[in-house]
């Protein structure tokens, strides 16, 4: 399978306003760009490369997703968009208006669970099923379509995960490994994703964008050291994680 780059984004917001979208916590809005930076990202990025069909994604659901979606249809560019369904309509996420309009602009629809579980690889193997069936049907039903692909909320990637996504009818699944060489689980297509901060400078993503080794390997080192700790910690990394991140923002 050919390599493959992909950005991980979430919310975008006016600065400042991080409870305009998406989940709104001292970790989540670590993910939450303002407006004049996203800009900056995408003229970057234009600068250095032709944005491919899986370059952008974005994950939760949240209300600045739209905007989100025009700002890239104008320039002619696409975007996937996974969603947590259980938010849709909820303060702070997109309602199905805005989904079918994401659509319609040509932008890819997929899940990102039902409830958006803290710890996704800890659910036994019915729940997972559930989180993704039950999230496919309510996203085919807005769209009237099929949904065949799908993102993994939290990073908590496990190959039962990957196999109730396949077991569920999704072809495509995204993870927040960075990597840029996909895999597959039981007929389905794993891309890993490159994470997009506040601190991420345009330079630094257009790099990733184009495909620099040296980003790339900087973010699966801290990567793969964060992976042990969240295996061997378990609920306490992320008691510990949240602890220190509102300290930090204190």
């Amino acid at each position: 399978m050919a390599r493959t780059i992909s950005l991980l984004y979430h919310d975008v917001v006016a600065r400042g306003d991080f409870a305009s979208s998406g989940f709104h916590s001292a970790h989540a809005d670590l993910y939450k760009l303002d407006e004049a930076q996203f800009v900056a990202h995408l003229d970057a990025i234009s600068a250095r490369v032709t944005p491919t069909e899986r370059l952008f994604t974005f994950d939760d659901g949240g209300a600045s997703a739209r905007r989100i979606g025009e700002q890239l249809a104008a320039r002619g560019w696409h975007g996937h968009f996974f969603i947590s369904t259980n938010f849709i309509g909820t303060g702070g996420f997109v309602t199905t208006a805005d989904i079918r309009h994401l659509a319609a602009q040509g932008h890819l629809i997929g899940s990102h669970s039902c409830s958006h579980p803290e710890r996704m690889a800890a659910l036994s193997r019915d729940r997972l099923l559930l989180e993704w069936t039950e999230s496919r049907r309510t996203l085919e039903d807005i769209l009237g379509r099929a949904v065949e692909t799908a993102s993994i909320p939290g990073g908590y990637y496990s190959t039962e995960v990957a196999q109730t996504a396949a077991d569920a009818g999704y072809r495509e699944l995204f993870t927040s490994e960075p990597v840029a060489t996909p895999w597959r689980v039981g007929g389905l297509d794993v891309y890993g994703r490159y994470s997009v901060q506040q601190r991420s400078s345009a330079h630094l993503v257009s790099a990733i964008a184009a495909g620099d080794l040296r980003p790339r390997l900087q973010q699966l080192a801290y990567w793969n050291l964060k992976k042990v700790m969240k295996r061997a910690g378990g609920t306490y990394w992320l008691r510990f994680r949240k602890s220190y991140l509102r300290l930090r923002t204190q």
